[in-house]
């Protein structure tokens, strides 16, 4: 099975708030909140994949951006390469132009345990999660 290549943001707005998404029911791990991205086109760069897939999904331009870690997962039906970048900068008002759900949590409530189990997230991503909750973000660079 191919490793596929997937981008994926941690949107940090001014207010030190993280953006998050919900996949699709009819997407692959449907259902579940997300890291906004996608996945990488033949030919295309990381950040131009990330900058495009920002875009189309949550109708905001990357103005700053960079690497932030990579993630392998495999998924029983699919292998992910997870790209994750720290977008800092962007213009644009962030909106599930897809008709996700979508929302804004400062850094204690997205690694708060929900109580009706609201924030699931994709195994593929519980890494990004653990991440954040060893380093906070002063593992992100400002």
């Amino acid at each position: 099975m191919k490793r596929i290549h997937v981008v994926a943001a941690i949107i940090v707005g001014p207010d030190q708030q993280i953006f998050i998404s919900r996949r699709g029911d009819h997407l692959h791990q449907g259902g579940l909140w997300e890291f906004p991205g996608g996945k990488v086109e033949v030919g295309e760069t990381p950040d131009a994949a990330l900058a495009r897939e920002l875009f189309e999904e949550i109708d905001i331009q990357v103005t700053s951006s960079q690497p932030y870690m990579q993630v392998e997962h495999d998924y029983v039906d699919k292998k992910v390469l997870l790209d994750i970048w720290q977008v800092d900068g962007f213009s644009g008002d962030a909106r599930g132009k897809e008709g996700q759900q979508c929302r804004w949590l400062t850094l204690d409530q997205l690694l708060a345990p929900a109580v009706d189990n609201d924030l699931c997230f994709p195994a593929g991503n519980q890494p990004i999660l653990q991440r954040l909750a060893d380093q906070g973000l002063k593992a992100l660079k400002f």
